[in-house]
């Protein structure tokens, strides 16, 4: 069967293994059986994002909830933080959300939050590999003559967004601010607008009519051109652009200008560091953030650790070392305090109380932190074996490290929901840099790559 869960769940092309609904079904019944064994009254809360085939999806891993003796709690399309906030919420054993995030309609994927609203460790996700690799989950049932039911929830987005606003101060207002929200035709369609308007914010909406088909269409945090545009158009303060599931936040300051993960971490953590509350004064992010954001934080005295990507093993370097904030510069932001998964309203909420407090714009904020030249490759490959494995990888890897000395650095990694590899590169010199980055890709290219 092989390898199901990846760095983020278990992701791939709808109707294609290992996205299709008997699988699904065999996963409600890991599930349950995992999380909830015996144990009566069991719920399990399901979520979803707006793509055609989360229908499908969702009845398949209901079936296989409910098959083993436990209630399935549906509360539709929204953001995959808001499943994690619902299950704690509703003192549920675990949750479900049915999305491929960023990824384009065709995909779809299955995230997994514990009864504590975390992501899976990587030996729960082994645990319940090893149930659904033995092929007969439905023998797990076979015994259970009362089934479970489907439930709704129907007042689950309210819920979410009064615990949001309860991580602002009181009274915090957003009137006089205009904000243009890129919602992605995805599951912050709804929430998103209705939590900005409630603070008093102007909010002009983009990509907020999903079909099904669109989401994440020329939209959201991965391709915010039409976002800058139109914030310059209306002459807005901020512009905020969320991924398909709502776990991503990429912002766009007043001047049009793309503002990632890294910077909106750095404004943060600076902002909890002069209020007395960046504990352990420390700041977690993964491998792939930018060097510029190390030397930021230097210049602030603020502590800098490092992960592998994922904003799961973000968070548990966070919950090793006691830090309040960390997160991807592809705009997985966790603030620990308020929640126990990345959040993209969250995390816009956070950014936004940081610009009040300076009383300054976001493009000043932003221009605080130099940007390395840095250059992303991703190359298809037919498998994926270590890279320390591939002799000529490793010789053009080294050759490039030698020529950066301590200017820069080399990192190549697989994808862990597509089969690509990645290949980055950061130099003092965007032309070298970029030249550097292609002959390593050419090489991973001749090894592994697949047409």
């Amino acid at each position: 069967m092989g390898k199901l869960f990846g760095t983020d769940g278990i992701r791939g092309m709808a109707n294609q293994y290992p996205i299709i609904a008997e699988l699904a079904m065999d996963l409600g019944r890991a599930l349950v059986f995992t999380f909830a064994n015996g144990k009566p009254d069991t719920n399990i809360i399901v979520g979803k994002d707006p793509r055609i085939s989360g229908d499908m999806l969702e009845s398949a891993l209901c079936a296989g909830i409910c098959s083993m003796g436990a209630n399935a709690v549906t509360v539709g399309v929204l953001p995959t933080p808001a499943v994690a906030f619902l299950v704690n919420q509703a003192n549920a054993d675990a949750g479900a959300v049915i999305s491929a995030s960023h990824n384009p309609f065709h995909d779809n994927g299955l995230k997994i939050f514990n009864k504590n609203g975390f992501k899976l460790s990587d030996d729960v996700e082994d645990k319940i590999e090893t149930l659904m690799n033995a092929g007969s989950t439905w023998k797990l049932s076979e015994t259970i003559r009362q089934t479970g039911r489907v439930q709704t929830w129907p007042d689950a987005d309210h819920q979410y967004l009064d615990f949001l606003k309860s991580s602002l101060p009181n009274h915090f207002s957003l009137n006089g601010i205009k904000i243009v929200l890129d919602c992605s035709n995805g599951a912050t369609y709804q929430v998103a607008p209705a939590l900005f308007s409630s603070l008093g914010a102007n909010v002009e909406t983009i990509f907020a009519n999903p079909d099904g088909l669109n989401i994440n269409k020329n939209c959201g945090s991965q391709q915010t051109q039409a976002l800058r545009e139109k914030v310059v158009q209306v002459q807005a303060d901020i512009g905020l652009a969320f991924d398909g599931d709502g776990d991503r936040l990429v912002a766009v300051d007043e001047k049009g200008n793309e503002v990632r993960g890294d910077k909106i971490m750095l404004i943060c953590a600076t902002f909890l560091k002069e209020n007395n509350q960046l504990k352990h004064n420390l700041l977690v992010s993964t491998v792939m953030s930018n060097l510029g954001l190390t030397h930021a934080l230097r210049q602030r005295g603020i502590l800098h650790q490092t992960t592998k990507v994922g904003d799961r093993y973000v968070f548990e370097m966070m919950k090793k070392t006691g830090a309040v904030v960390g997160g991807e510069d592809s705009g997985h932001i966790i603030f620990a305090d308020d929640h126990t998964t990345g959040d993209g309203l969250l995390a816009a909420l956070k950014l936004l109380e940081a610009l009040q407090y300076y009383n300054r714009p976001l493009s000043e904020l932003a221009g605080q932190m130099n940007i390395f030249p840095q250059v992303l490759l991703n190359i298809k490959v037919k498998k994926k074996p270590d890279i320390s494995t591939l002799p000529k990888v490793m010789e053009k890897i080294e050759s490039v490290e030698k020529c950066l000395v301590d200017q820069g650095r080399v990192l190549v990694r697989y994808s862990g929901t597509q089969n690509l590899c990645r290949v980055m590169v950061e130099g003092p010199v965007a032309k070298e840099t970029d030249t550097y980055c292609r002959s390593i890709a050419d090489v991973v290219r001749e090894s592994i790559g697949s047409d």
